[in-house]
């Protein structure tokens, strides 16, 4: 069931957009050859922290998980897709040349909001750097195509279109969601579907849209950490995320945009 959001819930939401969005620009900043996953993992704990929030990742542990997320933010490296774990053994050293994916979820005043970016680690190849343009096409082409009235299935066409313009795959099996009182709710929404199909897009609907593209296969793999998913062939992946609302004016709001 979607569970949609009030006026003054999403005022709230729109207060806990601006101060990720601040968050992220920061981590942002401090992508760099030689700096640790645990580095950028840290920071992003004392800069949420200060803010007066909470780390929505940070011990989340869906159903059919064995052990809950273990750090506040995902950083995902060249050919995973989501979900990497930047501390404890999965302390890695970024190196020239990477692209890696940053993802955060902050909790403010109880509501959750979820964004992420992929970002050049000093001098990417050009093939990188178009994915990532391309990633991001896709996320402005998918909230772009929001219409009060419209359909969740919108979005995902929107995505497909950008993805087989540039001649990338658009991931399999994962998906963008519903977002605000937990970390994940519904509606699912696709990166590959059809336009008119799935929910209606109302008032009060919030979620989280997160196109994620890949320069060879579509399909994922697991890692044995339960939680890092990569491109079966290990082709890079990018991946870029707002947490967008439909207020009660109709007008569509993108929450974690500065």
């Amino acid at each position: 069931m979607i569970r949609y959001k009030t006026e003054d819930e999403i005022a709230i939401m729109r207060e806990g957009g601006k101060i990720h969005a601040q968050i992220l620009k920061e981590l942002g900043k401090k992508i760099k050859p030689g700096i640790r996953t645990g580095e950028l993992n840290d920071y992003a704990e004392r800069l949420i922290d200060e803010a007066g929030c909470t780390a929505s990742f940070l011990g989340y542990a869906p159903k059919g998980v064995r052990q809950p997320f273990p750090a506040a933010l995902c950083v995902s490296i060249n050919e995973e897709i989501v979900h990497g774990i930047p501390n404890g053994d999965d302390d890695r050293l970024l190196l020239e040349g990477d692209i890696v994916s940053l993802d955060l979820g902050v909790t403010y005043q109880g509501f959750v909001t979820d964004a992420a970016i992929t970002a050049p680690v000093g001098k990417i190849s050009e093939e990188a750097e178009t994915l990532i343009r391309a990633t991001k096409e896709a996320l402005d082409r998918g909230i772009s195509s929001m219409r009060l009235r419209g359909h969740i299935g919108d979005i995902g066409a929107s995505v497909m279109e950008v993805a087989m313009k540039y001649g990338f795959g658009v991931i399999e099996g994962l998906s963008g969601h519903g977002v605000g009182y937990g970390v994940h709710e519904e509606p699912f929404v696709p990166n590959r579907a059809m336009r008119g199909e799935g929910p209606e897009i109302k008032p009060g609907l919030v979620i989280a849209i997160e196109p994620m593209l890949s320069t060879g296969s579509r399909d994922i793999k697991l890692l044995s950490n339960d939680w890092t998913f990569i491109t079966r062939d290990r082709s890079l992946s990018a991946h870029f995320e707002h947490t967008v609302a439909v207020g009660y004016d109709g007008k569509i709001e993108v929450l974690t945009k500065l």
